[in-house]
């Protein structure tokens, strides 16, 4: 998302509602929001004026867009906490791999498969770490 895309919200004008087509954005007087005409969501512009987020909503995450003057672009909000997840796996996975290999090739063959048993369920349980925040 380059800053070129990205025009100032303007609280004067009419918009398309990013959730459904047929509806209008319109601004409500004396507030810095705007509410759809058709599905009666309510959007806060935020500070910087390039962005509107909606404000009553069930789903857990506040969902943002920005527009660019044709069309609204919603913007992944989720994709931030994810990649905090996935690099922490695969840190976890490399230490596993560093600290566990040099002492699984030493060991004796009692001690090799424990310590192999519990490498790979601690990779396991990464990877199922990444399946729960990947999916939707």
């Amino acid at each position: 998302m380059g800053k070129s895309n990205i025009n100032k919200i303007d609280l004067n004008r009419e918009y398309p509602c990013p959730c459904r087509r047929q509806g209008k954005l319109l601004p409500i007087i004396l507030t810095e929001a705007m509410g759809c005409d058709s599905c009666q969501q309510i959007f806060v512009v935020t500070e910087d004026g390039q962005f509107i987020q909606e404000v009553s909503s069930t789903y857990p995450y506040k969902r943002l867009w920005f527009w660019t003057g044709k069309r609204w672009h919603s913007v992944s909000t989720s994709w931030r906490r994810t990649k905090t997840y996935l690099s922490f796996v695969i840190a976890v996975v490399l230490l596993l791999v560093i600290i566990l290999l040099p002492l699984i090739v030493r060991s004796t063959s009692n001690l090799i498969a424990f310590l192999t048993i519990i490498s790979v369920s601690i990779a396991i349980l990464m990877g199922f770490m990444v399946w729960l925040v990947y999916r939707r």
